[in-house]
């Protein structure tokens, strides 16, 4: 899914305009970048949460020569879905018919 889909989805849902959806949107997306930014975790109860984890520099290597590359410290997003989630996901009632046969 894409965000032109979520959009698509909202103006379906809603009496709202496609411009209207497509602020809703993006003040959304805006607004968790934000609290990600500023060290904040963000919980959408019954989706799951976002939140940075640190990531120490380290001595890295390219693979194509085998050289020494130092690879900076840096902050990573992480998602971690809930039960809920994981559960709908796993369903077998989920409906989509794309389940793989063991």
């Amino acid at each position: 899914m894409t965000r032109f889909d979520l959009v698509e989805k909202l103006v379906l849902l809603s009496d709202l305009t496609r411009r209207d959806c497509e602020v809703i949107v993006d003040t959304m997306f805006e607004a968790m970048i934000a609290s990600l930014q500023a060290d904040d975790k963000v919980e959408i109860r019954g989706f799951g949460s976002f939140r940075t984890r640190k990531r120490n520099s380290r001595v890295g290597r390219n693979p194509t020569t085998g050289a020494r590359v130092d690879v900076p410290a840096k902050r990573i997003v992480f998602f971690k879905p809930s039960q809920d989630l994981r559960n709908l996901v796993n369903s077998k009632e989920s409906g989509n018919g794309s389940e793989k046969a063991d």
